[in-house]
């Protein structure tokens, strides 16, 4: 039985031959070859991609964001880190990740073989399509590393022939190699993202620019825990740079900007790197690649028959982040990111307000962090706020949207860029403060080409750096998928969840933070090897805390 009949799916052998002798009549120029990679693309929108788990459910559990409620029953239990190595989410997400690979693997393997037959202009063509392809399987194998650890390493789809007892678990740093690799790769053949040439369309698709940041990402999280080799945050360094001095891509000036264009499906590559979309005309049948954004994630709505649909907001904002945030009264990013109001019916309101508030007491509530305590711990994400941002189309559908999802921001790539620098130096040289200030400019509001005596962070030692980039990304990437990795990769995610518990009952002794009750040091780090491929491939080896 193969590898793709056991961890995506079950399947049949005969319906498997048929497809393969379906694909050998096809590609044979470059406009099938991309309606091949196109699908490869696709499987970035499933539910256990970026549609639901890997955009929001798995990064919940942090010191600024948590899944509402006070238990961990149904959804709730992924959340709360109580989930068993049994959990279908889990096996899913393993198995959505092999998928992506395998149809990388194939749409590679059978490009090929039909290149050589190709026009000159679609030889062009699927030259940049192999590197899109490489780079899709780099970023399906970062996800696969950084949350399981060790993996199988499945470099051609004849692999999954295999019998799965023969499977063996290949150590992170090979892994990594591998997506340095692809992502190298298509660093040198794909085209910026304003200067490319040759594809029609390349709305959302791989650039150059886009697998430079990628790759950054991967140098400075294979410079973290686990793995620890500090040695790539000279390379993270590097690689940042020529993005960055490239001029290619930059910030957009408006942060609001951001959240028009991704809830809108409007695609703008100055910032945008990496953007899963799931834009379309209507969110009607099975064939629209409709995500969770926004519906989950996004502001408590009500639904209006025939207008709009409800929003669940099950992602809750943890409120000591609300209350450090507050102590700058001038970061507009603030008011932009957390909801502290609702929709119901046909009014917003805040969420403190009681019948008797007017707007005026309903605002002084909110801002004293003594009254209302309660009601505060149920402000949510604004970044995806469907009823003011959306103006293409109405959501009646009660859990799904077309709102788009940002895997990987410019802003993103300067602050890993600013981090990597003060790591590798060990402090803070002028290239690191100017990336940082740049994103701090933008988010107070101001030019952030220009100098800024009152925002700007003057030079500081290297563990002051360290703490203010720790801050900045989680201000600039609130509730973007970013903080859970991060605090992972700075070998601090367990004491963060403690210290968040305390200074949250300081707060309010009775506020709920369920994820307290349930992690544990060296286990939640990594994801379990899903049980059900553990007790096929016999050669694997539990992540540390999950059991034999």
């Amino acid at each position: 039985m193969s590898v793709m009949c056991l961890l995506p799916f079950s399947c049949s052998l005969e319906e498997e031959t048929r497809t393969e002798v379906e694909k050998k009549n096809y590609m044979n120029n470059a406009e099938e070859a991309k309606d091949v990679l196109l699908g490869v693309y696709r499987t970035n929108t499933l539910d256990a991609m970026y549609g639901y788990y890997l955009s929001i459910l798995f990064n919940l559990g942090t010191d600024i964001s948590q899944v509402e409620g006070s238990g961990n029953e149904n959804f709730r239990i992924i959340p709360t880190n109580s989930f068993p190595t049994t959990q279908s989410e889990v096996q899913q997400t393993w198995a959505a990740l092999y998928t992506g690979i395998y149809r990388a693997n194939d749409f590679l393997e059978r490009i090929s073989n039909k290149i050589g037959s190709y026009t000159t202009t679609d030889k062009k063509l699927a030259t940049l399509y192999i590197a899109e392809a490489r780079a899709l399987r780099g970023m399906f194998y970062f996800e696969l590393v950084r949350r399981f650890g060790n993996v199988v390493l499945m470099t051609s789809t004849q692999m999954s022939n295999q019998n799965p007892a023969t499977y063996v678990q290949s150590a992170p740093e090979k892994v990594y190699e591998y997506i340095e690799d692809d992502l190298l790769y298509a660093c040198d053949i794909l085209p910026y993202a304003t200067d490319d040439q040759y594809r029609e369309s390349n709305d959302y698709r791989f650039s150059k620019g886009a697998a430079l940041g990628l790759l950054t990402k991967v140098y400075a999280t294979w410079a973290g825990y686990p793995v620890k080799d500090e040695s790539k945050w000279e390379a993270a360094a590097k690689t940042a740079r020529i993005l960055v001095e490239s001029g290619k891509h930059g910030l957009l000036k408006d942060y609001e900007q951001l959240w028009k264009n991704t809830c809108n499906g409007t695609w703008d590559p100055t910032e945008s790197l990496i953007e899963i979309s799931f834009y379309s005309p209507t969110v009607s049948g099975n064939s629209d690649p409709v995500g969770r954004i926004g519906k989950w994630n996004g502001v408590k709505t009500t639904a209006i028959a025939g207008v709009r649909g409800s929003c669940a907001a099950n992602v809750k904002v943890v409120h000591t982040f609300v209350l450090d945030w507050r102590e700058d009264v001038s970061d507009i990013r603030r008011d932009l990111s957390i909801a502290n109001y609702q929709y119901t019916d046909t009014k917003k309101s805040l969420w403190v307000a009681g019948a008797s508030d007017t707007d005026e007491s309903a605002a002084e509530k909110d801002a004293d962090p003594t009254k209302a305590q309660k009601n505060k711990q149920n402000y949510t994400p604004a970044k995806w706020d469907i009823q003011k941002y959306v103006t293409t189309n109405s959501f009646i559908n009660n859990d799904k949207s077309n709102v788009n999802w940002y895997f990987l921001r410019y802003a993103d790539v300067l602050l890993m860029y600013a981090e990597a620098l003060n790591e590798w130096h060990h402090g803070p040289n002028n290239a690191a403060l100017a990336a940082l200030n740049m994103v701090r400019r933008r988010g107070y509001g101001l030019p952030y080409n220009e100098a800024n005596t009152t925002v700007d962070l003057k030079s500081t030692s290297y563990e002051g750096f360290q703490e203010y980039i720790r801050n900045e990304r989680a201000y600039e990437l609130a509730f973007e998928g970013n903080r859970r990795q991060d605090l992972i990769r700075w070998g601090i995610y367990y004491e963060t969840i403690v210290n968040t518990y305390i200074k949250l009952i300081g707060w309010y002794p009775e506020a709920n933070y369920v994820a307290y009750q349930y992690t544990q040091k060296n286990k939640h780090e990594l994801l379990p090897i899903p049980a059900r491929d553990m007790s096929l491939m016999e050669n694997f080896k539990q992540n540390q805390g999950w059991g034999d």
